[in-house]
């Protein structure tokens, strides 16, 4: 034996040259390690005798041994399983364990399984050809004695192309998986709370117009960076937003969600211009996306990927979404296509062959004709394997951009999304929520119908479009608003809430007088009634000697001075109506505090944990 060289401890593979398929072995295996969700398809490949080296057969089957437990397939948890059954030496030790980790076959390991197997095969047929030969050259051989051999070996080929083979249908058989297998099946791993999944494919849909882009490019920063998204968990990865469309306003849009987040929108790349879905180079951007691996990957828009496709037919638009699957596959993305909604209804315009094959689809939509009073809604149109949840809906902030300014020195502008919490907001200026609202505290009866609505808004300057007046209408009827009480500058108290899922004041559990702020003297605050309340300043009874409102006995019968209130400040655009000031701060409230009765700012409200220290 002194012509074989025995290996050391944390050596699997003898020195010197090695064939090529000890590389495919290896990128076989490094390639599992990194993406565990093509194990399946190596295992339905090749087995681990097809390896050549036993140390790779012994990191093999630890390695399924971890991924049928639903265990971590890292270079750590399999040197750790090797200990465990004692052949990490036999394996190559620790050293051969991180060698094996730095192949990563590319991201596709199913690919070097076929060479693994082939070599495999190769390997066989030779060994059955010296066996035979030897068999035909000993002494004592007689015709017909290698056909054992021969028998054998179809037999063990018939075997394995049971589970393994070259036939396509074979190999279909070995990916069929019974009900216990099922859960060794990844789940889908979250990317944007419960709105999309990685490995996925999604579309955001909606009119022209309607902020899709804004949504859409709201969402790649947040990825980008890791934060959350209004709320929802992100999982941080590396973005490619493809602008195939309006590529030359996205530099504007990028540098408002900067200047307002205070940050770079770092790991978002963009590519400004579209790459057709079938034309050669998808497959150079289906390469390219493979090697960088993102966790997201934006088509804005579909159409523009897809010219020359004729997008009502299923067999057209079909081949498409297939090409647009590829790249998903490639890459175990999320791929998120935004598209145009038809004229009517809220379906993605074209054939439905598309929305069959998406895991999710939101839609996008606004209201309003300004930057202060546009509401956009996210609907949650489909989600395949999970329950839809509740509309997203976004305010807009205008954002000046540093540095540059127009021909007439004003100052260039975007916007960027603020979401908007529906349980603690007050009404936009200029919705007909909001023009109610200003109708009632001054007093004006419900039951007027629009012309008459028109006439007190044009005499309170206040602007309404007459699309907005039937609105208007509706909103103050089904509120039942009645009785006037402008002099003391709030209006009487709805007898039906209008925002009954609001929280109740911590304060104030039973949500009385939740309209007024409740620093105001309790003398102010309105009361629930279905009657008109008369004009007194006091809280005192009549008697049978009283002769005006307010006189007690022999009293001289002029009204009670009501309790003076604590300090208050005009708000901008009231005349006559008192703003009450934040009890910390003493600043003025405004918006949804003010309307919520909150007698804190929001930066000084204790349930955010950004209020002052009173210690301090």
């Amino acid at each position: 034996m002194e012509n074989v060289r025995r290996l050391t401890n944390d050596q699997a593979d003898p020195r010197g040259p090695e064939p090529e398929y000890i590389d495919a072995e290896r990128d076989v295996l490094g390639g599992c390690m990194h993406h565990p969700r093509h194990i399946p398809g190596v295992r339905a490949t090749l087995t681990g005798g097809d390896f050549s080296q036993p140390a790779h057969e012994l990191v093999w089957d630890a390695l399924l041994h971890l991924y049928d437990n639903g265990q971590p397939t890292t270079p750590l948890a399999i040197r750790i399983e090797l200990e465990k059954r004692k052949h990490l030496t036999r394996a190559g030790g620790t050293s051969y364990i991180t060698r094996l980790a730095d192949h990563a076959g590319g991201g596709e390991p199913e690919y070097f399984a076929e060479q693994v197997r082939a070599q495999a095969d190769l390997r066989r047929e030779a060994d059955l050809g010296r066996r035979i030969v030897q068999r035909a050259t000993a002494p004592d051989a007689e015709p017909g004695g290698a056909v054992t051999f021969i028998d054998d070996y179809l037999q063990l080929q018939a075997e394995r192309a049971a589970g393994r083979s070259g036939d396509p249908v074979d190999r279909m058989l070995a990916e069929l998986l019974d009900a216990s297998s099922l859960d060794n099946m990844p789940a889908l791993e979250p990317l944007v709370g419960d709105l999309l999944h990685l490995d996925s494919l999604a579309r955001i849909i909606g009119p022209s117009g309607h902020m899709k882009s804004f949504v859409t490019i709201d969402i790649a920063g947040h990825v980008g960076t890791g934060m959350k998204w209004h709320g929802q968990h992100v999982k941080q990865g590396t973005v490619v937003y493809l602008v195939a469309e309006g590529a030359r306003g996205i530099r504007k849009r990028v540098r408002a969600w900067e200047k307002h987040y205070g940050l770079k929108m770092d790991n978002v790349l963009f590519l400004p211009r579209p790459v057709q879905t079938r034309g050669d180079e998808w497959d150079t951007l289906i390469e390219a996306m493979r090697r960088l691996e993102p966790a997201l990957i934006v088509i804005d828009t579909q159409a523009r990927v897809s010219v020359g496709v004729e997008e009502n037919s299923n067999t057209e638009l079909g081949i498409v979404v297939e090409r647009i699957e590829d790249l998903r596959r490639a890459t175990a993305a999320c791929v998120l296509v935004v598209h145009h909604t038809g004229h009517i209804g809220e379906h993605g315009r074209g054939a439905s062959a598309a929305k069959g094959a998406l895991q999710s689809e939101l839609h996008v939509s606004k209201k309003g004709d300004n930057a202060r009073n546009v509401i956009v809604t996210m609907k949650v149109g489909k989600q395949k394997d999970d329950e839809q949840g509740a509309d997203l809906q976004f305010g807009l902030k205008v954002v000046d951009l540093d540095g540059e300014a127009k021909a007439d020195g004003s100052p260039v502008t975007s916007v960027v999304l603020k979401s908007l919490d529906l349980s603690d907001r007050g009404p936009l200026p200029g919705t007909a929520e909001w023009i109610a609202q200003q109708l009632d505290q001054a007093g004006v009866p419900a039951a007027y119908g629009r012309e008459r609505l028109r006439s007190e808004c044009v005499q309170r300057g206040i602007a309404v479009r007459n699309d907005l007046l039937a609105d208007v209408a509706r909103i103050r009827k089904a509120r039942g608003q009645v009785g006037d009480r402008s002099d003391l500058g709030f209006s009487q108290t709805h007898l039906v809430d209008p925002h009954p899922d609001r929280p109740t004041h911590p304060t104030n559990p039973d949500n009385t007088g939740q309209d007024t702020p409740s620093n105001l003297s309790p003398d102010l605050s309105p009361t629930k009634t279905t009657q008109p309340v008369p004009k007194i300043r006091t809280g005192t009874k009549e008697t049978p000697g009283q002769t005006c409102p307010g006189q007690v006995g022999d009293s001289t019968g002029q009204a009670v001075e009501p309790p003076v209130p604590s300090p208050l400040l005009l708000g901008e655009g009231q005349v006559g109506q008192p703003t009450p000031l934040c009890t910390v701060c003493h600043e003025p409230l405004h918006g949804y505090r003010l309307d919520r009765g909150y007698d804190t700012c929001l930066k000084c409200d204790p349930t955010t944990g950004s209020h002052p220290n009173p210690a301090a």
